[in-house]
């Protein structure tokens, strides 16, 4: 089979990655196999070293996998060099990090203009539209001239999840994106980000250590030691954790 079927964004089959530590081999993932729906919020979970950041970045094009497939939408990422992987990166997946990494001198306008500059094809009103647009959908068009020690954590947030959403990618991949808030700003977050896959249609790969922010997706997978070790869904409707 060549092409990955249309309902699902993500396939992976037998997807391993292995590496060297000193004069150990370290395996963190092991012929795993893993399919994620168009629009899907997918939450990963799992003790520290079994595997999610490491499967993370390889959805993300950060990283290129030692054996095995790994399908976006029609491309095959585990053929591409990691100029390609850079560039398919660049067009196709917004990345929201736990600590933001938002340039500080920059404007929320400017740390949020940034990925479109790469872009020569776009003018300068074609990016402000963009960017407008973009901090607009996080709630935070009154923050625009703001710099980032303006802003409290959860605004930061926001900026950083309009920079990953300002290329109009399908896939967005979040590592422990609450794990630096304060539970009000996290449910905030948590929001947007159901939001952006209800209503938007995004597909999010989100790793988080915290059952309340795994709630908030309509799945959650268990690894350890590299396998997938349990599947779970979840009704919408039990996931307020405040009830």
């Amino acid at each position: 089979m060549n092409t990955l079927p249309s309902h699902n964004l993500i396939r992976c089959r037998g997807l391993s990655k292995t590496y060297r530590k000193g004069t150990t081999t370290v395996t963190p993932l092991e012929a795993l196999d893993l399919d994620v729906a168009r629009g899907e919020f997918l939450a990963l979970m799992g003790p520290s070293g079994s595997g999610k950041t490491t499967l993370l970045n390889l959805i993300a094009g950060i990283d290129h996998p030692t054996s095995g497939e790994l399908w976006i939408g029609e491309r095959n990422l585990a053929t591409l060099s990691r100029g390609a992987l850079t560039s398919w990166r660049a067009r196709n997946c917004g990345y929201i990090f736990q600590l933001y990494h938002l340039v500080p001198i920059l404007t929320a306008f400017e740390n949020v203009e940034l990925p479109l500059l790469l872009n020569p094809a776009l003018s300068r009103d074609e990016r402000r539209a963009r960017v407008h647009s973009a901090l607009d959908l996080v709630g935070l068009s009154d923050r625009l001239n703001h710099r980032p020690s303006e802003l409290s954590g959860g605004q930061e947030q926001r900026v950083a999840i309009a920079r990953a959403i300002v290329t109009d990618p399908e896939l967005l991949v979040a590592d422990e994106p609450t794990g630096d808030l304060d539970r009000e700003s996290a449910k905030s977050i948590l929001q947007l980000m159901s939001e952006l896959s209800a209503d938007l249609g995004k597909t999010i790969v989100m790793v988080t250590h915290d059952a309340i922010a795994a709630a908030a997706a309509s799945r959650t997978l268990h690894l350890e030691k590299g396998q997938l070790i349990e599947q779970i869904g979840i009704s919408k409707a039990d996931t307020n954790p405040n009830g």
